[in-house]
């Protein structure tokens, strides 16, 4: 591990960005055209060049902007509008996120504060000069003025002429904004005294998919975006140092207080970064891997120091678990930095919360990084279907700690299952194809889209077999990295790996609140009966114990799946979904049967599952 020295200006400038300075290539082949799992596809996305100079003035937290925008319609429709998120407009007393604060029944914590005993959104006290904006002031399409109005953080553009499939257009804007108060994730001056936590802070081009548009408000959920090249020129002091998306590269330009640094970020959907005077910057390589970045404050307890020293060969690990697990980190640099307000996952970089016990570091670490996979590279739209991304990550992130840490537990979801049982029964839940920021409550949200997500990953390796889980999951990557698949993608490709038919757990699952519970009913002697009380089908794990002390391990086919999972198991006769009991004969007289001893199921009722 190296200690990057900040004492000298002229020889530490270009390492207080994100990485080594490095000629910029595209990481993987971009694959925009067509869709790898299918010889005759007519799988297509959008694609989006950015080209930035900002000026940032870090005693008033206002910048100023220019962006060039090259925007290719790869669609084979016709486009007469174009929309931009505008996310910091979000910070503003009114605003829908300040207004959906204010009627939801349990509020994020960190986004309100008490006033006489009753929780008041913190948005709604900033004045002019904490809050956050970004104005338009000037946009052209080819050169001419085009119609913009904005409505809430949305920049709606109406246009001169219509961009036709396969032309691109160019937009040029200019733009002002000021960095709010730290209300989530983006900000100034959080908690921990991190001046510059700058995330969605551009004019960001929305995504346009078979779809159509999804020009969503921000009210407080999570991320679309569209591929493509970042390249910026950041304006800032002197004397702070930046990390974030991308690679820096040399000799920044010099001009009195400022200094001018230029990033280049390659086939991205985001760019972030984080910027504040007394960060301290260490760099790590990972044998056969990127550089890690860790950028956190000097003036941090000691403890808190000692434990982000601790953390870099820990990232180290699970970079390497991740990378063999899912699918090889592409990029050069990956960065973890102090900033934001918790943990959130950007491109090529994640910001957190530094004052942690270990623990909590490492866990936190793990899983923003494994977001890499499963919001940035494997990039599914969060809004409709954020279960996909926060839950998948939990999933590995899980055990990713289990292997680092070396538990060893026999199922790393468990917290993930007890979780979904509560909601299951809770009578708050909702399917998880609700979009996010239409849950009634951040409870049924949270414990939808991250445990909920997690059991759905898991539960499958119990369906089609643990190993065609982990094959699924490369196959997963390798076909639909840097695209945007749907679950219905996932879906097929577990179908494809494990031969089995799948759709009806995507449906049953995340489509519907139906619950699973199998039963034991009842044992004569070598008869035994079972029966299903949920509406959710499943095929079963059985587990006899014979009279004579014998034990037998029993796999039921569900009829559906038209198949089996590989198994050392008795396979018998598939249960078709419609009967609510079957019966088997067992080989000899039965004491006692269990379905699912490994609790991979997740059976809402536990208590009938053995007699």
């Amino acid at each position: 591990m190296k200690k990057v020295l900040l004492f000298s200006l002229s020889a530490s400038l270009f390492l207080m960005g994100c990485g080594s300075s490095k000629s910029v290539s595209t990481p993987i082949s971009n694959q925009t055209s067509t869709n790898t799992t299918s010889n005759k596809s007519t799988y297509w996305q959008q694609h989006v060049d950015y080209k930035m100079e900002i000026d940032m003035d870090v005693n008033n937290f206002q910048y100023q902007g220019k962006q060039n925008l090259v925007y290719t319609n790869n669609s084979p429709d016709v486009l007469k509008k174009v929309f931009y998120h505008l996310y910091f407009n979000a910070f503003q007393p009114g605003s829908e996120m300040d207004a959906r604060l204010q009627s939801i029944v349990d509020p994020d914590s960190r986004m309100v504060t008490e006033v006489n005993g009753e929780k008041q959104s913190r948005i709604s006290t900033l004045k002019a000069n904490e809050i956050g904006y970004i104005n338009v002031s000037d946009l052209k399409q080819n050169g001419t003025a085009v119609k913009h109005e904005t409505v809430g953080t949305i920049l709606e553009v109406t246009l001169n002429k219509p961009i036709q499939p396969g032309e691109s257009v160019t937009f040029d804007m200019v733009f002002n904004a000021q960095v709010p108060v730290q209300i989530r994730r983006s900000g100034r001056n959080n908690a921990e005294g991190v001046a510059l936590s700058m995330t969605q802070w551009y004019p960001k081009l929305a995504e346009y998919d078979f779809e159509g548009w999804h020009a969503d408000p921000y009210i407080g959920r999570e991320f679309h975006g569209v591929w493509g090249d970042f390249d910026l020129k950041l304006a800032i002091d002197k004397d702070y140092v930046v990390g974030g998306t991308g690679y820096l590269q040399p000799n920044p330009e010099m001009n009195g207080n400022k200094k001018t640094l230029h990033f280049k970020a390659p086939n991205v959907h985001d760019f972030t970064w984080a910027a504040d005077p007394d960060y301290i910057h260490d760099t790590v390589q990972v044998p056969n891997g990127p550089v890690l970045n860790f950028f956190y404050k000097k003036d941090l307890p000691a403890e808190n120091l000692e434990n982000w020293k601790n953390l870099q060969p820990k990232t180290v690990e699970m970079m390497q678990y991740f990378s063999e697990n899912i699918g090889k980190y592409p990029y050069d640099q990956y960065s973890v930095i102090q900033g934001g307000d918790g943990g959130m996952e950007y491109a090529m970089c994640t910001l957190i919360t530094g004052k942690r016990k270990f623990g909590s570091l490492m866990g936190v670490t793990a899983h923003e990084l494994a977001h890499t996979w499963f919001q940035f590279l494997l990039a599914t739209n969060e809004a409709k279907h954020e279960w996909m991304d926060e839950g998948f990550t939990s999933y590995i992130s899980d055990r990713a700690m289990d292997y680092i840490t070396k538990k060893n537990a026999d199922n790393p979801s468990l917290g993930a299952y007890r979780g979904y049982d509560y909601l299951a029964k809770s009578g708050k839940e909702k399917p998880q194809t609700t979009h996010a920021d239409r849950f009634e409550t951040n409870m049924a949200y949270s414990i939808a889209a991250y445990n909920k997500g997690s059991v759905f990953l898991s539960q499958l390796g119990y369906i089609i077999g643990e190993e065609n889980l982990k094959q699924t999951l490369k196959q997963y990557f390798i076909d639909w990295a840097f695209k945007h698949p749907t679950p219905n993608d996932f879906i097929r490709v577990a179908e494809k790996v494990s031969n089995l038919e799948l759709e009806w757990y995507l449906t049953d699952w995340t489509m519907t609140t139906n619950t699973i519970d199998y039963g034991v009913k009842s044992i004569n002697g070598n008869t035994v009966t079972l029966q299903r009380i949920g509406e959710m089908p499943m095929p079963i794990d059985l587990e006899v114990t014979y009279v004579d002390g014998s034990t037998e391990s029993i796999y039921i086919p569900l009829q559906m799946m038209r198949g089996e999972k590989p198994t050392n198991a008795t396979i018998i006769k598939d249960w078709a979904w419609a009967h609510t009991t079957y019966s088997f004969d067992a080989k000899k007289e039965v004491k006692s049967v269990e379905i699912d001893t490994k609790n991979l199921m997740a059976d809402i009722n536990k208590e009938n599952n053995k007699k």
